[in-house]
């Protein structure tokens, strides 16, 4: 089996049972919707109960003055109301409470007539008392119509349209039912005084009024709840980020005074050992070279890293001749392969991409090294290939391989994989410089392998845009 890896958030009642807030800022507007529909279907759990208590009240005013037969009708009326209401509460219970935004926003868009429904009940009130009943009794009946037209505004206010369908089912109801009354009356002058049938509409528009101050208040609310939800995952994560980064340092320097100490360690001991025996220096000499090579080579490659994670390349983007970039690279490395006696073999095929050049030397150039290190007998294929999303760089291998759980972590500082022959004499920075350029300049880099087989790594030469690339590069600190 291969391997793979790549890289490329009222009364505090209203708030009570909240759903997580997503993690993006661009899901603010579905959650907010969403919430504020659950904190209405949470207001009005029951509240028609209270209205249709007050319909036998209303029956009772009217008892003696209005025939039975009509009480008993606009009871029915009431009751199927609220019926349905129930009805529309058990549904909502089962099958929407607990689900997402839309799911919220599907149940209002297609239960909305049961608001309608009881609306309705009271508005056709008007037929039952008004110019049918004594004074004190019309004035009790309209006061107890208003408090039902005002209980559930709290509620509705959470979802403008369904205020807007509640009230406007109420108020036109109660007009028409006055202008039948009006009718069967003559157009008598009423008992009251005509300045009184303004007052329905003053309390309309009080109501649609209020409702959007009330939606306002509570949508600022839960807006800064999202908000600070974000926040928090943001402060979260970026305390998270800084434990990681001071452990990923500690272990950054603990490795690099590890693996400096080995080589700076023989070079006193060759020195002191030429001190004593300077006959010895054709003998000692070499191994001194090598062991300055080998700190020389650690420093550089620590400085490169050091460079890139504080910002400070330069990237040159120019139109770069792949094929005329990886011959230059043979030169370099065939002799080191043949000298190992591995075979080294090319497959080119010609393009240009967009690019800095030597970033991607240095890249292309770390993983053929790590290919030679890694590679006791076989060989190593540096090929380019033309895909659909342009060229491609691999580098084959017949070495070691790395297994499954290990192909992420190989590109982290100073990582190497435990018990690896060929990895004792590496830093473990290589392919954690090849991470960071991928990332600044888009080329996103793969890695296949099959333990005790091989490897291979892949770079998809994407055309790469400077400003983009110089900021990725000059951001990588955070």
């Amino acid at each position: 089996m291969m391997g793979n890896s790549s890289f490329a958030g009222l009364g505090n009642s209203s708030f009570a049972s909240l759903t997580p807030a997503p993690a993006s800022a661009d899901e603010a507007e579905p959650w907010v919707r969403g919430e504020l529909i659950r904190s209405l279907m949470r207001a009005s759990r029951g509240s028609y109960l209270l209205a249709a208590a007050l319909m036998p009240a209303m029956v009772g005013l009217s008892w003696g003055h209005v025939p039975v037969w009509q009480l008993m009708v606009w009871l029915a009326i009431g009751i199927a109301a609220t019926a349905c209401r129930i009805w529309g509460e058990q549904i909502y219970a089962r099958h929407y409470a607990d689900r997402d935004s839309a799911a919220q926003q599907y149940f209002v868009d297609h239960y909305r007539f049961l608001w309608s429904t009881s609306a309705f009940a009271w508005g056709l009130s008007i037929l039952i008392f008004f110019e049918r009943t004594p004074l004190v009794n019309q004035f009790m009946s309209w006061l107890i119509v208003a408090g039902v037209a005002t209980f559930p505004l709290n509620g509705l206010a959470l979802h403008p349209p369904l205020l807007k369908r509640y009230v406007n089912t109420l108020f036109f109801t109660m007009l028409a039912a006055i202008a039948l009354r009006m009718i069967e009356l003559n157009f008598e002058k009423p008992h009251f005084h005509y300045g009184f049938l303004m007052l329905p509409g003053l309390h309309w528009w009080l109501l649609l009024r209020a409702g959007r101050r009330i939606h306002e208040t509570a949508r600022n609310s839960f807006e800064l709840l999202f908000h600070n939800h974000i926040l928090i995952n943001s402060l979260t994560q970026q305390r998270q980020a800084a434990v990681s980064a001071v452990a990923m340092k500690n272990r950054f320097l603990a490795s690099a005074a590890h693996d400096m100490r080995q080589p700076v360690l023989a070079l006193s001991l060759y020195a002191d050992w030429l001190r004593n025996e300077p006959e010895l220096v054709a003998e000692i000499a070499p191994k001194i070279v090598r062991a300055t090579h080998a700190v020389n080579a650690l420093f550089d490659s620590l400085f490169d890293l050091a460079r890139i994670d504080s910002g400070q390349v330069r990237l040159h983007i120019e139109r770069v001749d792949v094929a005329q970039l990886l011959h230059d690279l043979e030169l370099q490395y065939r002799p080191v392969a043949e000298a190992k006696g591995l075979t080294f073999r090319m497959h080119v095929t010609p393009g240009t991409v967009l690019t800095d050049p030597i970033r991607v030397r240095r890249m292309i150039g770390n993983l053929l090294a790590n290919a030679i290190k890694y590679t006791a007998e076989g060989g190593v294929l540096l090929a380019s290939r033309q895909t659909r999303d342009g060229l491609r760089v691999e580098v084959w291998d017949t070495g070691i391989g790395i297994a499954r759980e290990h192909l992420r972590d190989v590109f982290l500082e100073f990582y190497k994989v435990a018990d690896h022959a060929g990895t004792s004499d590496g830093f473990g920075l290589g392919l954690a410089i090849v991470a960071r350029l991928s990332h600044a300049l888009g080329h996103p880099v793969s890695v296949r392998s099959r333990l005790g087989k091989g490897s291979v790594f892949r770079v998809a030469l994407h055309d790469a845009d400077e400003s983009q690339a110089q900021t990725r590069i000059s951001g990588a600190v955070g």
